[in-house]
């Protein structure tokens, strides 16, 4: 089987490869196809198109997406729609167009209503009004599922979504301004307890709740879903509402998690929140039933990721985490 997996030096896209390779090492028979964005713009429609004819994959990972923080979303608006949606259009058609029959794309939870009821089922796409924070990004993302379900209703294709929650873990993005929520904190903390400050003012009141979701379990989570079997597959699914939350179904305050934080970086000092900074979506709950019907459940603690992320994060030169 020859697999593509588009953004593997991604975080998530990163961890799949891992995963592929260590199913290659003990003895799968596959071949594997990468590319940088240096070798590939995925946003250049010929580019892509001669490289799915010229390698051929039988099924693709479309792990690669242009992502951030709440204040890289609010600068950037154009450029995160723009870009994903290009990126999810050339890679997709262009899989079909090379007669790719299978392909699994990776969505976020922000495609949700931001008044959606809690924790968020599948059927709740489309429902209401999106978080104007991400907007731009969810629209993008949502074209996404769109795209893989029309090409499966039109031309017999095998295309699915997952939609993660929160991710983080090594390989995450730390920049200070372009960063999620945990890698952030991750970076102010240790800077903090490294510098003996006595107190961390952490943006919002900190009441939003949540879901963290560690990027090995969402590779696991991926292969896992690219793997069932087309049966098992429908049955669990409709034409129209294909797509497959994976998450850990419980959730943390953001105050709760800045607490968390502290104590795995050392800090000892207080926290203080900033309510004149944004909020972002109040609660952010997956609903998993659909995934764990189906026999997949997170299996790594929020606690026990973030002492591994942490540890990650000290191994690294400083000069290529602030370049991040």
């Amino acid at each position: 089987m020859r697999i593509y997996v588009a953004g593997h030096r991604g975080m998530v896209g990163g961890a799949i490869l891992g995963r592929l390779e260590a199913r290659r090492a003990a003895g799968e028979d596959l071949s594997l196809i990468t590319r940088t964005h240096s070798e590939l713009d995925l946003t250049d429609q010929h580019a892509v198109r001669d490289f799915m004819r010229e390698e051929r994959p039988d099924t693709v990972i479309l792990a690669a997406a242009r992502v951030g923080g709440i204040h890289a979303n609010k600068t950037y608006p154009a450029d995160f729609i723009h870009d994903n949606l290009m990126i999810e259009c050339n890679v997709i058609h262009q899989a079909f167009a090379a007669g790719v029959e299978r392909l699994l794309q990776l969505g976020s939870s922000c495609i949700y209503p931001k008044d959606a009821s809690q924790p968020m089922r599948e059927d709740a796409l489309l429902t209401g009004i999106l978080e104007s924070t991400n907007e731009p990004y969810a629209i993008a993302k949502i074209a996404g599922i769109k795209l893989c379900e029309s090409y499966n209703r039109q031309h017999g294709t095998d295309y699915r979504s997952v939609m993660p929650t929160n991710l983080y873990g090594p390989g995450d993005n730390f920049h200070p301004e372009n960063s999620h929520v945990l890698p952030a904190l991750i970076r102010r903390f240790h800077a903090a307890a490294q510098d003996g400050r006595d107190e961390v003012v952490i943006w919002g009141s900190g009441t939003p709740r949540r879901e963290f979701l560690h990027v090995d379990d969402m590779a696991d989570a991926s292969l896992f879903v690219m793997g069932l079997d087309h049966r098992t597959y429908c049955a669990n699914t409709r034409p129209m509402l294909s797509h497959i939350n994976v998450g850990t179904g419980t959730d943390i305050s953001v105050l709760e998690l800045a607490k968390l934080v502290a104590q795995v970086t050392g800090f000892q000092g207080r926290i203080i929140t900033d309510p004149s900074k944004p909020d972002g979506t109040m609660r952010k709950l997956l609903d998993v039933s659909r995934l764990s019907a189906m026999g997949w459940h997170a299996g790594i603690s929020l606690r026990d990721g973030v002492r591994q992320t942490y540890e990650w994060f000290c191994r690294q030169d400083p000069a290529q985490l602030r370049a991040r």
